[in-house]
């Protein structure tokens, strides 16, 4: 399928697109070639042939949902910078 400059001017002002006189040629060009090699996709017998990935057959690994505290409060907190009364301290950066 072949474009001309008309059409994709028309197309790069839907989409908000400004282009020169310069950038439209080489544009109208490739975008020709795109639909061309569309048009050979669609050539193609694709009837009967299964698809070779799809996520619709997948079924996700499920696990029971256990809340735990994780056991490692102190080695936690023994990597931060400081510490009190079981939580981490940081500055204060409000006046």
């Amino acid at each position: 399928m072949a474009l001309d400059k008309a059409t994709v001017a028309h197309i790069a002002t839907l989409a908000r697109i400004r282009l020169s006189d310069a950038e439209l040629e080489p544009l109208t060009a490739e975008l020709s070639n795109i639909l061309t090699w569309v048009e050979q996709l669609n050539e193609v017998a694709t009837v009967g042939v299964a698809p070779m990935a799809s996520t619709a057959s997948v079924s996700l690994p499920m696990r029971d949902d256990v809340v735990i505290d994780g056991g490692c409060r102190e080695a936690i907190l023994g990597t931060a910078p400081r510490a009190a009364r079981g939580f981490f301290t940081v500055p204060k950066v409000v006046e």
